[in-house]
């Protein structure tokens, strides 16, 4: 069986070349007066309260007349990103050129796509059940369930119930006995624009299309006592087929971007993908602000969308030489978006997979942030209900995601940055992370017990209190918000974990009122700092965590 994550190789772009494929169209503006905002489900205004937004300039659909006009030049539209304020289209040489000329069009790029990498690890199913040395209950799921203590968090009844997640992959057979119990909320198929993710009889090759998306969507979440469960077995699901098989190409990212949308939109608290762009982008582009699917994850875990992704299976033995000039050894695209969860492939004993790709971001941040097992894990097969174990950081992601969702089963409140915290901070390498494992392997029940960054508001005293840190973890800055309710001293300052003075932030009398103070750490070293606001008379305190 194939591995899907994946990347491509850079080619060089002309309107010319690359009229046979996709480009970007991007806006400079949406014309708010003429266009309501689209309906959202009531689950993503719920999770969405978590971080103090509901409606935003995100949810207000691309501008139709703009889209008119490029129908008008001869541009063929396939998808519209409201998020990126643009559309994905085919046209010629010429029809790019009138467009291009457009008082409105921002900027015009290709749509980047991967190619699938064959690793040929193992492929073979296992169909004679191995005997563990615990219980039987997860059958051949316990070692990588117990690796990453997953089974204690289901004995203390946390199973992702009220989570719904989103995953991103090649299509699902949802007729196995292993979801039976599950309950799928939707499906959509961005390939064919329908709600089937299931091979399609009218599919022009339809072999293996959904094999791989079924295998990861048991891994995730799959239920068959005594022979697998996955982490996340009581939650609810969002099925997005988007990776296009029989293509050997072509998984493209406009479909990437409308499927993050879709999911957001109709409520997803996790979302779990396995794919990488590099086409058009190279290892220098990997900081965090430039791949279209970096961009579009880091909108949504600002939503309050929790993202998953995998590291990549594109690893040598040596990092290269000159890192722009070659695909391999590091991240790709969206694993080096700030604010996501790119996961690592480790094998039974801990130890990282030859193939898992490494850090940091071009810009210099660790990466991966966690890793699962993604050696020999096990999941079903797609046409039979029969068990198989296969290889790659596809495999060790949805793991991941299925334990972020037990996670918020136990705290529904938590945003994304804050389970992403509690996952770093109790993973078996957090106290020296590297650029191999990240924070280490993830241990589901110690993040559960973790006490995230947040203030409790029942505890701070009366005279003023801090109302959040945001981003935390963060990178390089983060913003303060805080209360002063009557006129006197304020203090505001950073220090670090020894207790020294990093820097004095507001030192002044302040008015009664609200107050937002953003905060660089440039410059130094990765790590726990506090925030100390601070009166005369009493003081608060925030933990905050600097991760490169």
């Amino acid at each position: 069986m194939k591995n899907y994550f994946l990347f491509i190789l850079t080619l060089s772009l002309s309107f010319e070349t690359a009229a046979a494929g996709k480009m970007w169209v991007y806006f400079t503006d949406k014309d708010n007066s003429r266009q309501g905002k689209i309906t959202l489900d009531d689950k993503t205004i719920e999770r969405r309260k978590k971080i103090g937004i509901t409606n935003t300039w995100y949810d207000r659909p691309v501008t139709e007349n703009y889209i008119t006009a490029l129908e008008q030049s001869g541009a063929i539209i396939h998808r519209k990103s409201r998020w990126l304020n643009a559309v994905s289209v085919t046209a010629d040489e010429g029809a790019l050129n009138t467009i291009s000329a457009l008082p409105f069009v921002k900027k015009i790029v290709p749509v980047a796509v991967y190619k699938k990498k064959k690793l040929g690890l193992d492929d073979k199913p296992l169909l004679r059940k191995t005997t563990f040395s615990d219980s039987s209950f997860y059958g051949y799921a316990w070692e990588q369930i117990a690796q990453i203590n997953c089974h204690t968090a289901h004995q203390a009844g946390y199973t992702g119930q009220g989570v719904r997640v989103l995953i991103l992959d090649t299509g699902f057979n949802t007729e196995r006995m292993v979801f039976d119990s599950l309950e799928i909320i939707a499906e959509w198929d961005f390939i064919n624009d329908d709600d089937s993710t299931m091979n399609q009889t009218d599919d022009e090759n339809t072999y293996g299309q959904h094999n791989h998306g079924t295998l990861v969507f048991s891994t995730l979440a799959g239920y068959d006592p005594g022979n697998l469960i996955g982490p996340a077995f009581d939650s609810e699901f969002l099925l997005a087929k988007t990776e296009d098989v029989p293509n050997e190409s072509q998984v493209e990212e406009d479909n990437y971007v409308a499927a993050l949308e879709w999911g957001e939109q109709l409520g997803a608290d996790v979302m779990s993908s396995s794919l990488g762009y590099l086409d058009w982008y190279s290892y220098c582009d990997m900081d965090g602000n430039t791949g279209v699917t970096t961009i579009a994850v880091d909108i949504a875990i600002s939503l309050g969308m929790l993202c998953v992704t995998s590291a990549g299976n594109w690893a040598t033995p040596e990092p290269p030489p000159n890192p722009c000039d070659t695909l391999y050894y590091y991240i790709s695209a969206p694993a080096d978006a700030d604010s996501v969860i790119s996961v690592g492939a480790v094998n039974s004993e801990g130890e990282i997979a030859s193939f898992s790709s490494h850090g940091p971001t071009y810009d210099g941040r660790i990466k991966p942030e966690v890793c699962a097992r993604g050696v020999s894990t096990w999941g079903v097969n797609a046409n039979s209900d029969s068990y198989r174990t296969d290889s790659g950081t596809s495999l060790s992601a949805p793991l991941v995601s299925g334990a972020a969702a037990v996670i918020l089963s136990a705290h529904p409140d938590w945003t994304p940055m804050e389970v992403r915290e509690a996952m770093m901070m109790t993973a078996d390498n957090a106290d020296s992370p590297d650029n191999d494992y990240g924070y280490g392997v993830i241990d589901v029940m110690a993040a559960i017990d973790y006490e995230t960054s947040a203030i409790d508001g029942n505890n701070v005293p009366e005279k003023f209190s801090v109302l959040n840190v945001y981003p935390n973890p963060f990178n390089p800055s983060t913003t303060i918000w805080f209360i002063v309710k009557s006129n006197h001293a304020t203090s505001l300052r950073v220090y670090n974990i020894a207790g020294k003075l990093v820097e004095t932030i507001v030192n002044d009398k302040l008015l009664p009122g609200e107050y937002t103070c953003t905060w660089k750490a440039s410059g130094l070293p990765s790590g726990i700092y506090f925030v100390q606001l601070k009166t005369p008379s009493s003081s608060i305190t925030q933990k905050i965590t600097y991760l490169k």
